[in-house]
């Protein structure tokens, strides 16, 4: 296994998941912040202490989400950002987990392959943008691109930090049973390997959905969540700006819970392997 450096990694590119509150008291007390920022705009709105041009009541904003919803509107945005977010996320993970692999198991292909990914991993995601519309136009094929970029350079970074770093003692008890490099890879690397892999896919997730709501705002054409942030700046209408930010944060949070639950079941079903 190699340990070249793509594999190396600075401390905001491996991340281990931080296991979210179990306990009611410690769920309530995560609540204390978002309870006091509404209650906050509900004063500003009411007292009129801010002007209402720039910071509508809560009131309207759910009534402009509720007029969104009925006409199908703000869904055919979500679900076209969804379409996009998810399609580039399988995309860059698939794609990214077969080259960090390849990084982690052949010193060869690391040697020839990892000093060019570490410095293409080191350009700006968003400095992509100008070559990739050039390349493919502002249409949804651009963007699951930029999407699949997003999601590719974690799941390859952690992968194959997952697969270098397996424990030196595991590896020995395979030789000591005789193992193949095939049982080696499949029944003790890949195996200890699992966490870094997950990490990787779920920053992957994460990044791939903060960078749609970016693609649809740089790459303007066609329809979804930041393509309603665009409208509502350009018509001056902050209800329709900040139900954009409330469903792009809605939308993340979701997908964090769903990740972190996912990662919980696994970590119960390794555990009874």
């Amino acid at each position: 296994m190699s340990s070249n450096p793509p594999c190396s990694l600075e401390a905001a590119e491996l991340v281990t998941a931080t296991p979210l509150p179990t306990q009611g008291a410690g769920r309530l007390r995560g609540l204390v912040l978002p309870v006091a920022g509404l209650v906050l705009w509900l004063l500003l709105a009411r007292l009129e202490l801010v002007n209402s041009a720039l910071l509508v009541s809560p009131a309207k904003v759910l009534e402009t989400g509720w007029d969104m919803i009925v006409s199908g509107r703000l869904w055919r945005a979500l679900s076209a950002s969804l379409a996009r977010e998810l399609t580039g996320f399988f995309i860059g993970t698939l794609s990214g987990l077969v080259l960090g692999a390849l990084l982690g198991l052949w010193p060869r292909f690391n040697r020839m392959v990892g000093p060019s990914f570490n410095t293409f991993k080191q350009i700006s995601l968003f400095a992509w943008i100008p070559l990739i519309s050039v390349w493919f136009g502002l249409g949804d094929v651009a963007k699951v691109v930029f999407l699949s970029l997003a999601a590719l350079i974690p799941v390859v970074v952690n992968t194959c930090a997952g697969i270098s770093q397996t424990p030196a003692r595991l590896l020995e008890v395979a030789r000591v049973y005789g193992y193949t490099r095939w049982q080696t890879v499949t029944q003790v690397v890949l195996p200890s390997a699992i966490p870094s892999i997950f990490t990787g896919v779920y920053l992957a997730l994460i990044y791939s959905w903060l960078a749609t709501i970016g693609a649809e705002y740089l790459l303007v054409s066609g329809r979804g969540v930041g393509n309603l942030l665009i409208e509502g700046s350009e018509q001056f209408r902050m209800d329709m700006v900040i139900l954009g930010m409330v469903v792009i944060g809605a939308v993340g949070w979701s997908l964090n819970a769903a990740a972190r639950s996912l990662e919980r079941r696994l970590g119960r079903w390794s555990g009874q392997a």
